[in-house]
């Protein structure tokens, strides 16, 4: 039976969790015993209080050596979160402590990332010993770590989330499409393309949202087939995939497809979809107090969605 919270927060040590993250690294009692500067015996006692408290092992023994087990793999993938975590309370004490610094951790999808980027880069000029982080996932992924707490806001969509109403939803941010491939696509040359003749193309789209759209797309245009497509959930690969092949098409946000076209390193092709797709908004958790440094990285990114809602006439 699986041990209850209050056994897990009673019981476990942060020096359990270092060596248990050693074992895994090591494979060795004594090569992990000498990483967290204690004794072998220490060690294997420490092992078996972990795995007494868990009520089951989590390393396999063999004669290779130790290797997590399904259960130990998942322990020790919490027990580096936790570390990370350590590191960044650690970050924002010192900051909090000396009147600057601390630790912003900020996510985006594909699209909005140079958004981010723009607010990131302002509130560094401002506290340039502050602690960054900066991931691009999909709207499902960067929601899952917003409610874990491992990033403080969010540029995504919340209805990607189970309870929407649990988020701040502040700002609405556009994301125009374009349909873009490789400049010797055949379909670039093409003057006004239609839907049909995209149809019969592969297609690059990256993960969630973007093949719904294009599944919108082919019911407005009467179509049944399902499309051809490749999901890649990183912006280079879907640009190197682009660069490379000449027989595929792609969906990118207009501020990363607008630069590549400018450089010559994909072509635009003239087709205008008709399935809309949502806007952004910078979403944050109800129930945690946002820290100063995310709080002005709000204030900076609203700063940004102003000028593009004036740029692109986009309603506050």
């Amino acid at each position: 039976m699986p041990p209850t919270l209050e056994t897990l927060m009673s019981r476990l040590r942060l020096r359990q969790l270092r060596l248990l993250m050693a074992l895994d690294e090591c494979g060795s009692i004594h090569k992990a015993a000498e990483q967290v500067a204690i004794s072998q015996p220490g060690a294997t006692r420490a092992l078996n209080e972990i795995e007494s408290t868990l009520g089951a092992p989590l390393f396999l023994r063999s004669a290779r050596g130790l290797e997590a087990n399904d259960l130990g793999r998942c322990v020790v993938r919490y027990a580096r979160l936790i570390q990370t975590d350590v590191a960044h309370l650690r970050e924002e004490m010192i900051g909090i402590q000396q009147g600057f610094g601390g630790h912003l951790a900020v996510g985006g999808t594909m699209g909005a990332i140079a958004a981010i980027v723009e607010a990131v880069v302002k509130v560094r000029a401002e506290q340039p010993s502050l602690s960054l982080q900066v991931i691009e996932d999909t709207s499902e992924g960067l929601l899952r770590l917003l409610d874990q707490g491992r990033i403080d806001v969010a540029l995504c969509r919340s209805n990607f989330g189970r309870r929407p109403g649990d988020y701040h939803c502040h700002g609405y941010f556009p994301e125009p499409l374009w349909v873009v491939a490789n400049p010797a696509h055949p379909l670039v040359k093409v003057e006004a393309p239609d839907f049909i003749a995209l149809a019969r193309q592969a297609w690059i789209v990256y993960p969630v949202s973007m093949p719904r759209m294009l599944e919108q797309e082919f019911v407005a245009a009467g179509l049944s087939q399902p499309v051809q497509s490749i999901e890649i959930s990183s912006t280079y690969a879907i640009l190197a995939m682009l660069e490379r092949d000449d027989g595929v098409l792609a969906l990118l946000p207009e501020r990363i497809a607008r630069e590549q076209v400018a450089r010559g390193h994909v072509a635009r092709v003239n087709y205008l979809f008709k399935t809309r797709n949502p806007a952004f908004e910078l979403l944050w958790r109800r129930d945690r107090e946002l820290s100063p440094a995310a709080r002005r990285f709000i204030e900076c990114y609203d700063n940004e969605r102003k000028v593009a809602a004036n740029i692109c006439q986009v309603p506050d």
